[in-house]
């Protein structure tokens, strides 16, 4: 609602909202993104409008130019010709050839693929229209970035590389997210709404945590200290109200009680509500198996012949891009998809499935109590009210009937409910998109405890620390299994190790990449030709190498320094003194667009290099 409200497109009720009218500020709303008409890339292109505009500009003086060309000689061909090349030295210093390959890179990295680019936004889900639009955001650089919850529709490919593209991002960034990793990894500053108060801290979301503990402690002892004088001043109040001889004292007492400043309470937490599952039947060894499997939606091929399997007490997660299955295997798991190939479910196997779809089968005439109360046994019942409290289901929203809830009230309303069932495997789908941070802490202490098998669909690395001890990795209509965490894992995604069961040219013993060679000039003379052609593309780029070795060497020196200001803006106490912290942070961008400059230059020799070298071939 804040957010809306400073982007205006809130209403509110009394203040105001003052932006600086040169600043140019770009919103991402958590829904409501609808694209239709333009193919991906075209759409994404209009961040760079003037570029495109200039482009359509060239094209149709091209156009002219080409219809008037028996005429080339009339002064009016030449004018026109003048005003042509006009246009490409501001397409050219608008470095407009390169717009379209920085709007491919940033595509790629939300998880797009190349051969998605000229298909039209509307074939799209809402989830990949989003990440369009973002594309386009990202693009546009603007001095303000808000977002509202941007890793609610990616997978952990894109939202590591969203997390590394707004790390360097130079504008001002504003951020509503629940994913505690992604925070930590990008924030500096940290506001808390609670209680229609806004409180600032300093320092990334694990930073506001313990300062935030350090303040509660503070605010209880106040608190406490303040009740004491209070219950002391009402005693005194009390007992000499109707005595004459102190009447002047107790209506002095009387009027300062009247001013104090009311120190509030801290705040109950929901994150120490304690859950824990019912006991869990106990199954076989081996609680679910798969042979074979083959999954198809028209012709589109998702699964091919995977197997898989998972053994009592093992907790695994399901890792990869959108659209690789997932979600579809997590069904066909649960018993909820047809398939082709082979499904075995152990002895004595209950699966409890969560997907945020499951919110349709709930009883629209029941309360949120009422849908709990059904399936909870034993103590837990009694404790109802304080796990839908930890599910952000407050006071009398607990009466409240399943039919006028939203959409994220119901599918909280169908995880609480799921996890009261009496299961040994419990299948879920994206569990955290409608939880806050202390809702995902219940769950996941929960689950921590849960001794029956588990499988969860996830992109929340906070979530899936501790919690998981194998990586499912989805790629290709493929599985591949990676025993470890969740940061084992994205380690190994990092160093490359993770895609070595990828097709690569296999090499001879010299190195070389094998190929069938047509009958061609002898091994002798092969050779010779090779080192003339060596020697030729050594001296055509001599000096370009000199100019790379220089601007890699910059580039080392300018990381290295960021590193080091980086590991001074990381200590809470710098900014105690806010003019350092300033200068460091100005420091910084400074050398980020010190670091742009070298990047693009090393980018634009090594272009040079290649294009001499293909020459040379």
């Amino acid at each position: 609602t804040l957010m809306k409200a400073l982007m205006g497109v809130q209403q509110f009720d009394e203040g105001r909202v003052a932006t600086n009218r040169h600043a140019v500020i770009g919103y991402l709303p958590q829904e409501g993104i609808v694209l239709s008409g333009n193919t991906v890339r075209e759409e994404v292109m209009l961040a760079f409008r003037e570029i495109v505009e200039l482009e359509q500009e060239i094209g149709e003086m091209h156009e002219e130019l080409a219809q008037r060309s028996d005429e080339s000689e009339s002064p009016a061909y030449m004018s026109l010709l003048e005003d042509l090349g006009e246009l490409q030295h501001r397409f050219e210093a608008m470095n407009g050839f390169a717009a379209v390959g920085e709007v491919d890179k940033v595509l790629g990295g939300l998880g797009f693929e190349t051969k998605d680019l000229d298909r039209p936004c509307s074939e799209f889900s809402g989830g990949w229209q989003m990440r369009i639009e973002l594309a386009k955001l990202l693009l546009q650089q603007p001095d303000l970035l808000m977002l509202d919850e941007p890793t609610n529709h990616l997978d952990i490919e894109s939202l590591t590389w969203l997390e590394s593209f707004l790390q360097r991002y130079q504008g001002g960034l504003l951020l509503i997210s629940h994913d505690r990793s992604f925070l930590d990894g990008i924030t500096n500053r940290t506001f808390e709404l609670s209680m229609g108060r806004l409180t600032v801290f300093t320092g990334n979301y694990s930073t506001y945590l313990k300062l935030r503990a350090d303040r509660r402690v503070v605010q209880q002892a106040a608190f406490e200290n303040q009740q004491k004088q209070i219950a002391e001043t009402e005693k005194f109040i009390e007992r000499f109200r109707y005595k004459a001889t102190k009447a002047v004292q107790v209506q002095s007492r009387v009027k300062a009680l009247a001013r104090i400043d009311r120190v509030a309470p801290v705040e109950s937490d929901e994150a120490s509500v304690q859950f824990k599952f019912p006991v869990a039947p106990r199954s076989g060894r081996v609680v679910v198996e798969l042979t074979g499997v083959s999954k198809s939606y028209g012709d589109n091929l998702v699964l091919d012949t995977v197997d898989f399997a998972l053994e009592r007490g093992e907790k695994v997660a399901f890792l990869g891009r959108n659209g690789e299955g997932k979600s579809t295997l997590s069904r066909i798991i649960a018993g909820l998809e047809e398939f082709d190939g082979s499904r075995v479910v152990g002895h004595n196997v209950s699966i409890g499935y969560y997907a945020q779809h499951q919110a349709e089968e709930l009883d629209p005439r029941k309360t949120v109590l009422a849908t709990l109360d059904d399936v909870a046994s034993g103590d837990i019942r009694t404790r109802l009210r304080s796990l839908l409290g930890a599910f952000l289901f407050q006071g009398d929203d607990v009466f409240k009937p399943v039919s006028v809830l939203s959409g994220g009230e119901k599918s909280r309303l169908a995880l609480a409910k799921m996890l009261l069932e009496p299961v040994n495997l419990i299948v879920l789908d994206e569990p955290t998109n409608h939880l806050d941070m202390a809702s995902k802490n219940v769950l996941k202490k929960a689950l921590a405890t849960f001794d029956g098998s588990i499988i969860v669909v996830s992109h929340d690395r906070d979530f899936l620390h501790d919690l998981i001890g194998a990586c499912i990795e989805f790629r290709g209509r493929k599985l591949r299994v990676h025993l470890g965490g969740i940061e084992e894992y994205l380690r190994l995604k990092q160093i490359g190790s993770v895609d070595e069961a990828f097709a690569r040219p296999t090499f001879d013993a010299n190195g070389d990449a094998t190929r069938n060679v047509e009958d061609g000039p002898s091994r002798k003379e092969q050779k010779r030709l090779e080192a003339e052609l060596r020697n030729k593309r050594y001296a055509a780029t001599k000096e370009l190498r000199k100019k790379v070795t220089k601007a890699e060497a910059d580039v080392e020196s300018l990381e290295a320094t960021k590193s080091a200001i980086d590991a001074e803006l990381a200590d809470p106490n710098v900014y105690s003194n806010p003019e350092k912290a300033r200068e460091l942070q100005t420091r910084l961008r400074e050398i980020d667009g010190q670091l742009s400059e070298r990047y693009a230059l090393w980018e634009r020799i090594a272009s040079e290099i290649d294009e001499i070298e293909k020459e040379l071939e």
